[in-house]
């Protein structure tokens, strides 16, 4: 048995075809025909841009508008004025134009991969797959046809490009193994997209597979079987069968509502990252956007978007969920998300230091254009305008604040916007937490991010393994902060949601349903999962495990019992 990372859930069975890139060796000679080899690189450009954009295209009729972004962001690098200009001044160097195709994509690629962020890092992984098609066209080389291979397929590679990925056809397609890629790599979320099970990561795979031999994988484990013997193919058939079965009875969920077996009523709603992923939304019946990080429309960019591209964003949010409610948060950077452009000094505890709110509020060139942005949005939707970090009543007194003059700036010029939006907090520090009674007198909304109200809580790096123990949101101090929270914005009647991993976890459906969590926000993905998870419970029921479950004392303890009353 070999082991990766799980990318793609389902289980994979099927007969091992080995993709391997052919040679793109060339002669790296001087030129003597200057314009001549422009020319060449040209028309390799101009055939490599529309190659992408009918990929993109078919992407979008096949799978979906946001993965087909992926094949779009390629034209837009490809187009990047920036990119063919360097490419040019190599050329004019008397440089070959594949030379100077490498020489550019490999700089690009070494630059973005040096940037400790997992969405700059696959934009190096996007600018090698550019670099490998554009060398294809200028050598003659003809693509890898996958839309061919047989049914029963599992295409093992090195690594599975988005554009390689883009003509699989998942009919014939089994299953995908990887030497490199992880769960947010563009392989990945192509893989997820087209329902092909997918393990990545897994050391060595194609040297130790044949052409032919029959593999099994699990895409939500990340286990891989070559050659299985009869009691090993049962066993996985069984699980296939049943993982397709499970799926398909998910789909007995859309248009339902949110509700516990005893008509308690909860909203479902998704969290987002771009625009596009609205979309998503809409497909697996979200009942709203319960988060919007906004941060990744600054990331993957030179510069900081203006007011005018922002407000568009939210505007399309706003009008792609048609009146459903869209919280979206404002810039939340600092800790794990660097934006080099800023300039930011480095930080010895950047999870404790100038982050989120703290940032923004000492950066008006960020914050009002932001703000500014979310109101006139505001006008298109029921946009809600979250504030992320809040540590103390001040801080969020002063963003009130802010709101205010622009809203009179906004009436000055006869630019609308809802008067009545509502404003609330993301409470992930103790401080919020403790606080919460205070903060429910003044605030709209909380959403209570797990993520880092667990690491806050037990004072845990969660990306140290040496700590990585102690990382539990089923740790007892963790569950009884979420629980005070809850508690004191019930007291108040103001509207308290999750948007951390913890809302679409299974085990913790019903303590979350007894402290009285009124939405919960989840992927996209896990909408109609979660929707069954809540269905399966009465509130008495609910009362009694938490009731249990918050008299015991470790993590482990109320772990081990959740798992043996999880629905």
């Amino acid at each position: 048995m070999y082991t990766g990372i799980g990318a793609s859930a389902g289980i994979g069975i099927g007969s091992v075809v080995i993709v391997k890139e052919p040679s793109l060796a060339y002669n790296n000679v001087e030129i003597s025909d200057v314009a001549a080899e422009k020319e060449r690189f040209e028309a390799a450009l101009e055939q490599c841009i529309a190659k992408t954009q009918a990929m993109a295209e078919d992407m979008k009729t096949r799978v979906g508008e946001k993965e087909a972004e992926i094949l779009e962001g390629h034209v837009l690098l490809l187009m990047d004025p920036e990119m063919t200009g360097q490419i040019h001044a190599n050329i004019e160097n008397k440089m070959c134009a594949e030379a100077s195709v490498e020489q550019v994509c490999d700089m690009y690629a070494q630059m973005f991969a040096s940037i400790e962020d997992e969405m700059f890092q696959q934009r190096a992984t996007d600018v090698c797959d550019i670099k490998t098609r554009l060398l294809k066209i200028l050598l003659g080389v003809e693509d890898l046809d996958l839309a061919s291979v047989p049914a029963g397929t599992v295409l093992v590679a090195e690594d599975l490009t988005p554009s390689m990925t883009a003509g699989i056809n998942p009919a014939n397609v089994a299953g995908v193994l990887t030497e490199i890629g992880g769960k947010t790599s563009h392989s990945a979320i192509l893989a997820r997209a087209l329902e092909i099970p997918a393990v990545l990561s897994v050391e060595g795979i194609v040297s130790k597979l044949e052409n032919g031999q029959q593999v099994v994988l699990d895409g939500s484990t990340g286990e891989v079987f070559e050659s299985p013997d009869a009691d090993c193919l049962a066993k996985y058939t069984a699980k296939r069968d049943a993982y397709l079965a499970e799926k398909a009875a998910l789909k007995a969920f859309i248009g339902k509502e949110s509700a516990t077996k005893d008509g308690h009523v909860v909203e479902l709603c998704a969290n987002i990252g771009k625009p596009e992923d609205a979309l998503k939304v809409v497909e697996c019946d979200g009942e709203g956007v319960g988060l919007f990080r906004t941060e990744f429309l600054f990331m993957d960019r030179p510069q900081v978007p203006t007011e005018e591209e922002q407000f568009e964003a939210y505007k399309k949010v706003a009008e792609t969920l048609e009146g459903k409610p869209v919280i979206i948060r404002t810039l939340d950077i600092g800790g794990d998300k660097e934006i080099p452009y800023l300039g930011l000094g480095k930080e010895e505890n950047p999870f404790l230091g100038f982050r989120a709110v703290r940032l923004c509020l000492q950066r008006d060139d960020l914050y009002r254009p932001q703000l500014r942005a979310l109101l006139r949005a505001s006008a298109y939707g029921d946009i809600k305008i979250m504030v992320p970090m809040i540590s103390c009543v001040d801080e969020f007194r002063t963003v009130k604040g802010m709101l205010k003059e622009l809203m009179a700036e906004l009436d000055e010029k006869g630019i609308a916007y809802n008067k009545d939006i509502k404003v609330g907090i993301m409470v992930e520090t103790p401080a919020a937490s403790l606080m919460a009674d205070v903060f429910a007198k003044e605030v709209d909304f909380f959403s209570i991010g797990t993520n880092d109200l667990t690491q806050y809580t037990m004072a845990v790096d969660r990306g140290n393994p040496d700590v990585a123990y102690l990382y539990s949101t089923y740790n007892p101090a963790v569950l009884r902060s979420i629980e005070r929270v809850i508690k004191a914005a019930k007291a108040e009647g103001t509207m308290v949601g999750m948007c951390g991993e913890a809302a679409a976890d299974p085990l913790l459906t019903p303590l979350l349903l007894s402290f009285g969590l009124d939405e919960f926000s989840v992927s996209a993905t896990s909408i109609l999962a979660t929707r069954k998870v809540i269905s399966l419970w009465t509130m008495e029921e609910a009362n009694e495990v938490a009731k249990k479950a918050m008299s015991m004392a470790t993590a482990a303890e109320i772990e081990e019992y959740l798992k043996s009353v999880v629905k």
